[in-house]
């Protein structure tokens, strides 16, 4: 029998609230699209160029994590700008991208979040906390391996069945919306999708789905787990279905910074099935 890491019963939900509480601060006091958009003249381990908020962000987090480890939790982290830490152990992975949809933050759209997922293994099915704050809507979404989602506080309502129209996907957000891949998919999104959202964050994408405001989501580009670690349990726990194709199981994507195949999540087999087949 597998020993649960001891790791995994730190505070993992008051950490990511303080870090939230603290981006929240870093947003007010940089509230103009110009200030945001300040680079720090580096790019972070996973190529992007860091924004002077996705720095304090990503140190706001990383205090956090220093307390967790001084009060006794040994695991190791993730994030987009520094890469992989160690604090003590590999065998609990704090998954992290302080600002995702960054630039909507910058650009002043409302959607972009705080994603933190901890995972013991180093694969999307091993994470066992999933924790999402999305800044516009003030929505924070929480999910526990086997507990189902808290979406502020409260246990996630059922979802709604999906919904279809002339035998399509009725609503399905996408993501990495760069015009040329929304070409290159343009046939098969024509065959699955009635209609399709971008909202800019792989994160906040996939938790709309856990509440059925979507009824799939798929990014028709590569992904890195940072991105869709903690949204990816949210929406498991809600009883949605994941996968990223191309692994050889669903899940068994790599938590690193290496960009990988897309993701698709819907709430069926049979729909996922065909979000498959858009991204393929």
């Amino acid at each position: 029998m597998t020993t649960r890491p001891e790791a995994l019963s730190a505070d993992w939900l008051g950490a990511s609230r303080r870090a939230t509480e603290e981006l929240r601060r870093i947003l007010r006091e940089h509230p103009t699209s110009q200030e945001r958009v300040e680079e720090t003249g580096s790019r972070g381990e996973g190529g992007d160029e860091t924004l002077m908020i996705d720095e304090q962000a990503e140190d706001g987090v990383f205090r956090e994590l220093e307390k967790l480890h001084d009060g006794g939790a040994r695991f190791s982290a993730l994030s987009e700008e520094r890469g992989r830490v160690d604090f003590g152990s590999d065998d609990v992975i704090v998954v992290i991208d302080p600002i995702d949809g960054s630039m909507n933050a910058k650009r002043g759209l409302t959607h972009h979040a705080i994603s933190i997922g901890v995972a013991a293994g180093d694969t999307m099915g091993d994470m066992e906390f999933g924790y999402v704050f999305d800044f516009g809507p003030k929505e924070e979404w929480v999910a526990r391996r086997g507990e189902g989602v808290l979406l502020n506080g409260d246990p996630l309502p059922e979802p709604p069945a999906p919904r279809h129209k002339d035998g399509r996907l009725e609503l399905v957000a996408i993501e990495s919306a760069d015009p040329r891949w929304i070409a290159e998919r343009m046939d098969e999104l024509l065959d699955h999708v009635h209609r399709v959202r971008a909202m800019g964050t792989i994160a906040v994408s996939l938790c709309q789905l856990a509440l059925t405001r979507v009824d799939g989501m798929a990014t028709l580009w590569k992904t890195r787990s940072v991105d869709a670690a903690a949204a990816q349990l949210i929406v498991r726990e809600s009883g949605g279905v994941v996968a990223f194709p191309g692994g050889e199981t669903p899940l068994a994507s790599k938590l690193d910074l290496d960009p990988v195949g897309p993701v698709v999540a819907a709430r069926t087999e049979a729909d996922l099935e065909r979000l498959v087949a858009v991204v393929a």
